[in-house]
């Protein structure tokens, strides 16, 4: 098994990464949450949650001491993140956006609800503890009322229950929440923090993401897992982890819905934008409506979807005209989505545009700031 110290000199020696003095420093700090959880004992399974909906935790040891670690945007926390999930050695470990976990906290506790149980926490803290020992948060930051109001418990059963809890944040603990209504009742959750958690600052004056903004990777392929997380952390990055939600705009007497929206971005997958019946005057609103735009999962193009590869087309159009910025997970690269068949020709066009789009300087306009 390997450090996280290990493994990020081998991505220096092999030209992956640039070293960095101010990463290196912290390295120690990560190589400790390593040893702990090595030394400490598996958090224990219960069951199902509707069989503990009323119980309290069984005694256990609690949670070896986590990580906090914060610092100024592009300093590299992901990519120390993602270094401690490959070093763990665990299965039972989840590496996943702060926002993107307490929403689904949140549609938990609406089941839970419906239930009747006083403590609507319990459970759904406990279901999340049976199956993680290792829990990765990228990108803490609580705006939400909703969210800082159930975070202290929450976090407070996972501990209890033996799951150890690593995050990266932009802010110092005690600058979450800052100026949020009824913040008093929040405090104790700060307090948790550093009284469980180890909490180191990554302090570097070096913003590595504007050496890659410029020619950096727009297009991945194949849509897996990883060109997943990779349009993640793009995401994360570029909104500063601000909560996202539904863009809806109205065009011609009905709604364009996009899923997920932060100001001038959105993000949807191909079949939110390609598999219901838009067209031009849509998309038209939704490149006015966007600077930067993410489209998970293009799949292959041809006759078996012929309807939805033509929907593409027209939107790459709209984009490309209004110089919306892109970024893509597709099935593979442009000129090879749609091989053959008929409308093939014609999308030979649209791939040209696709790897324009993918040129660093293209458009520039607004969002080439955020690019």
């Amino acid at each position: 098994m390997s450090s996280v110290s290990q493994l990020y000199h081998a991505r220096t020696a092999s030209g992956g990464l640039q070293p960095d003095p101010a990463q290196q420093a912290v390295l120690p700090a990560m190589d400790a949450v390593i040893a702990r959880l090595e030394q400490s004992p598996a958090p224990s399974a219960r069951g199902g949650w509707l069989s503990r909906l009323s119980r309290k935790p069984a005694a256990q040891a609690p949670a070896p001491k986590g990580l906090y670690l914060w610092g100024g945007v592009g300093r590299g926390k992901s990519m120390l993140m993602d270094l401690i999930i490959e070093a763990a050695p665990t299965p039972a470990k989840r590496r996943v956006h702060f926002h993107e976990f307490m929403q689904e906290i949140q549609a938990g506790l609406d089941r839970v609800r419906k239930t009747g149980v006083q403590d609507v926490v319990l459970p759904v803290a406990n279901q999340v503890a049976d199956q993680t020992r290792l829990l990765c948060f990228d990108e803490m930051q609580i705006t939400d009322i909703a969210d800082a109001m159930i975070v202290g418990r929450l976090f407070q059963v996972l501990l209890d229950r033996g799951v150890m809890i690593v995050t990266t944040s932009n802010r110092v603990p005690e600058d979450l929440y800052k100026n949020g209504l009824n913040r008093q009742l929040f405090l104790p959750f700060i307090a948790l923090i550093r009284d469980r958690m180890e909490v180191v600052e990554l302090v570097s004056d070096q913003d590595h993401r504007q050496n890659r903004d410029e020619g950096g990777q727009i297009w991945f392929t194949p849509a897996d897992l990883a060109a997943s997380h990779a349009l993640d952390r793009i995401w994360a990055r570029l909104t500063g982890g601000q909560p996202a939600a539904p863009l809806i705009l109205p065009v011609m007497g009905r709604e364009v819905q996009i899923p997920r929206h932060v100001d001038r971005i959105g993000r949807a997958g191909f079949w939110d934008l390609c598999g219901r019946p838009l067209g031009a005057a849509d998309y038209l609103a939704l490149a006015d409506a966007l600077d930067v735009i993410f489209i998970d999962a293009i799949p292959r193009l041809g006759q078996s979807n012929y309807n939805e590869a033509r929907r593409f087309v027209t939107l790459i159009d709209a984009l490309y005209e209004a110089k919306v910025r892109l970024f893509a997970s597709a099935a593979d690269e442009p000129e090879r989505l749609y091989a053959e068949g008929t409308g093939a020709f014609e999308f030979e066009r649209t791939a040209s545009r696709l790897h324009e789009m993918r040129d660093a300087n293209w458009g520039n306009r607004d969002a080439g700031d955020h690019a």
